[in-house]
């Protein structure tokens, strides 16, 4: 029988840090580092600027498994599990259209599966504890080494007591017709989640990888507080997408960064629709010449809800190319925000950046503003930034409503169009997903 193991119930500790370590059989190298972490993250203050984070860290659990090993044989998982992941429809997807797929259930991955042609190309697709034991030199050439763990205070509180998340080595020349993809499950109230993800994109490589994140909703509040890194080599191309639908009681503080070496390619393509707050930016550094990155994101708050979001890109080297799209929707008091940063030095010559931010608030009640920082220091380099922010229109609503649409199906109409760019570029499978989200988060 699968053994359940909380460690520590509630609150951090030096202790528990141990306790953590040792269950996972760790090397010392890492023990040490968690417990720089923890130090770490004590002396770190919480943001100065965005929404109020009011957590009270002695109230969550940091670590808790329901199960002693990853199942390959679906049939193997906990009957509990399975029900929740079926319903979500993950099981589904995988037989139908991925390459690959993970699903973390709390603090450990519980289900692992992936296709022989994964094998067959040396294809690493692993839960990152696992590629801690089995490829200890590659895990250690590329932790902690593109997002520190002093960074601020929740990626040392990551780097203290991260556990599950994925980690995906790409070889050079390869490429897969079909994404990877993980689900993250946090089913317990007060529980935090903190896995680590790492995907290395070697030379001329392609990959495209999916992200989901759901939890119930309780009446207290849990954490979700992430690192992802990933290497996009010379040539390579990465995608990845989220679509995160949290519960409304979840703080999602996430840490998401990319570099990028000559002529490849980083897309993020960023959901956020759920949790209470989300503070997330993710980021491309271009550090090869004609590298590019993107950033296509939508955020949606409704009441209690608070979307501070955004793209982060840093053009390092000359003739780099950067695009940020983002979509913000508030509705019933919620509030969005878009948060970016484009920093082209000088040694980023003839580099051009796109930034567009619209924004669609749909009552009086809702809110959203725009922080852009930009900062261009070369003079054969361009950066332009475009912002508009309009609300529900009655003239729109009146002409959708006179052809003998509904209100709310008039909404729902003129909020799939504002949102189109985002749709066009995500699977018919997540799209139809993002469709059912939309209409409950607006009715």
């Amino acid at each position: 029988m699968p053994k359940e193991i909380t460690i520590g119930e509630k609150g951090l500790s030096e202790e528990v840090i141990r306790q953590i370590s040792k269950q996972k059989r760790e090397p010392k190298w890492m023990l040490d580092f968690r417990l720089k972490s923890y130090r770490s993250f004590f002396n770190q203050p919480l943001p100065d600027f965005g929404p109020n984070l009011d957590i009270n860290f002695d109230n969550i659990t940091y670590y808790k498994r329901i199960d002693d090993e990853v199942h390959h044989d679906w049939e193997k998982v906990p009957t509990n599990v399975k029900n929740i992941f079926c319903d979500l429809g993950i099981i589904e997807a995988e037989q139908k259209y991925l390459a690959g797929i993970s699903t973390q259930y709390e603090s450990e991955v519980i289900y692992h599966n992936m296709i022989k042609e994964l094998e067959d190309k040396k294809i690493i697709f692993v839960d990152t504890d696992t590629a801690l034991k089995k490829y200890p030199n590659l895990f250690k050439q590329y932790f902690n080494n593109l997002v520190k763990y002093d960074e601020n205070k929740f990626t040392a509180l990551n780097g203290a007591v991260w556990s599950g998340g994925t980690f995906i080595y790409i070889p050079p020349h390869t490429k897969l017709d079909r994404p990877l993809q993980s689900y993250f499950r946090i089913n317990t109230k007060n529980m935090g989640q903190f896995e680590r993800t790492i995907i290395i994109v070697d030379e001329g490589s392609e990959i495209e990888y999916i992200e989901g994140c759901t939890a119930p909703t309780y009446t207290t509040d849990s954490l979700h507080a992430a690192v992802v890194e990933i290497y996009v080599l010379k040539g390579a191309k990465c995608r990845y997408l989220t679509i995160q639908n949290w519960a409304d009681n979840i703080y999602n503080l996430v840490t998401k960064r990319a570099i990028v070496e000559e002529d490849g390619l980083m897309e993020w393509i960023d959901g956020n629709i759920g949790s209470k707050v989300t503070m997330k930016y993710p980021s491309v550094i271009l550090n090869g010449p004609n590298a590019k990155g993107t950033c296509l994101s939508i955020a949606v708050a409704k009441q209690h809800q608070y979307q501070d979001t955004g793209a982060k890109m840093i053009h390092l080297a000359p003739n780099t190319k950067s695009n940020i799209i983002s979509k913000s929707i508030s509705s019933k008091g919620g509030k969005t925000i878009y948060r970016g940063t484009v920093k082209i030095t000088k040694e980023a010559t003839n580099s051009i950046s796109n930034v567009k931010c619209d924004t669609l608030i749909l009552d009086e009640l809702s809110k959203s503003d725009t922080i852009p920082k930009n900062m261009v220091n070369s003079d054969s380099s361009l950066l332009e930034h475009e912002a508009t922010i309009s609300k529900l229109g009655e003239d729109k609503l009146f002409y959708l409503m006179s052809r003998g649409l509904s209100k709310e199906k008039a909404i729902e109409l003129i909020v799939l169009g504002f949102i189109g760019d985002f749709r066009d570029k995500i699977p018919i499978e997540y799209s139809v997903e993002l469709n059912n989200l939309l209409k409950m988060n607006i009715s």
